[in-house]
């Protein structure tokens, strides 16, 4: 498990441009999978089919993104300094010093025009990408060219660092979800969601086609458990939580009890999530044709849309676990 999350947080694949990322998936449930399919938008479809005599299986979609943060280039200047834009939450305070990798290979340092005030927080509007270029005409990327953070991931005992652990902590444990289950009365479509970070565009189409019974998200979450973070009980090593709210939805009252009674039932950890920033792919599936059940697990992370975000290996364990003892029953509601 820990060698996968290596191999696909190694991975660069920024929204829009999931493809390398789709590959490592594909390569990985391929004998898993009773049908897969890839939409328009790129979205990675894995169903696993109810057992055979199975009665009146719903229909249960669970998605993660395979898309991470970005910048693409919008200006070259003379001396081969490259202008960015964003692709997704890039903030500036993580992104100055950082070392970025373009899909085409190149490699570049973000540095920035002018250092007035140490600790003033500092747009991106005002930094650049050094490539190692003399002028504009030798410089190997162009406007358009797309990169990511460039960071390697490493282990701290039970804390696994990297990035686009958002949200490839979430596609570990659907595969992982997807290995662990050999049966189930339920109709099961695990989905690899594309441009999640730039609007939870896949999720949307995905879902439109797929037309569940229930959603079912798998995604990070901040946590309120370092100095001075945001009010907020999640934390680190206490297990999945499971959502009740954030920005962009309310989860689905009857979903919501189905987690934490097969939680409890199951004796696995888990904590209560109200989010006070940002939202997930659930917002997108429980809109979509005349409305899904859908609710949301969540992984928790630290330092999320940097180039060292972090979770406990255990939380997804417990991840894993917790959906397995879901979905490998019927669902009654």
């Amino acid at each position: 498990m820990k060698q996968l999350l290596k191999t696909l947080t190694e991975t660069f694949a920024p929204s829009g441009y999931e493809d390398a990322v789709r590959k490592v998936i594909m390569k990985e449930v391929k004998s898993l999978a009773d049908e897969m399919s890839v939409d328009v938008l790129g979205n990675l479809i894995v169903r696993k089919k109810p057992a055979a005599g199975a009665k009146n299986p719903k229909k249960i979609m669970l998605a993660a993104h395979m898309d991470e943060i970005g910048v693409i280039v919008s200006h070259i200047d003379k001396k081969g300094f490259a202008r960015f834009t964003n692709i997704g939450g890039t903030f500036g305070r993580y992104t100055l010093g950082a070392r970025v990798r373009f899909l085409n290979g190149v490699t570049g340092v973000v540095g920035y025009d002018r250092l007035e005030q140490v600790d003033n927080t500092i747009p991106i509007n005002k930094m650049y990408i050094d490539v190692g270029a003399t002028s504009k005409e030798n410089c190997p990327v162009k406007v358009g060219d797309v990169a990511a953070f460039d960071r390697s991931y490493i282990e701290m005992g039970e804390r696994i660092v990297a990035k686009s652990l958002d949200d490839r902590s979430g596609v570990i444990v659907l595969i992982e979800t997807l290995r662990a289950i050999k049966s189930t009365p339920n109709d099961l479509y695990f989905v690899f969601t594309t441009q999640e970070e730039v609007g939870t565009r896949g999720a949307g189409t995905a879902a439109f086609g797929v037309n569940p019974d229930i959603g079912i998200a798998v995604d990070v979450t901040p946590t309120g458990d370092t100095p001075s973070s945001l009010k907020m009980v999640m934390e680190l090593g206490k297990g999945p939580c499971v959502k009740f709210r954030d920005v962009g939805m309310i989860s689905d009252p009857r979903v919501v009890d189905w987690m934490i009674q097969t939680a409890e039932k199951a004796k696995l950890p888990y904590q209560r999530e109200v989010l006070l920033v940002g939202s997930t792919d659930a917002r997108e599936i429980q809109i979509t044709r005349a409305g899904v059940m859908t609710g949301a697990l969540s992984i928790p992370v630290r330092y999320v849309h940097s180039a060292s975000e972090m979770v406990d290996y255990n939380d997804l364990k417990n991840s894993v676990k917790l959906l397995t003892e879901m979905l490998k029953k019927p669902v009654n509601f």
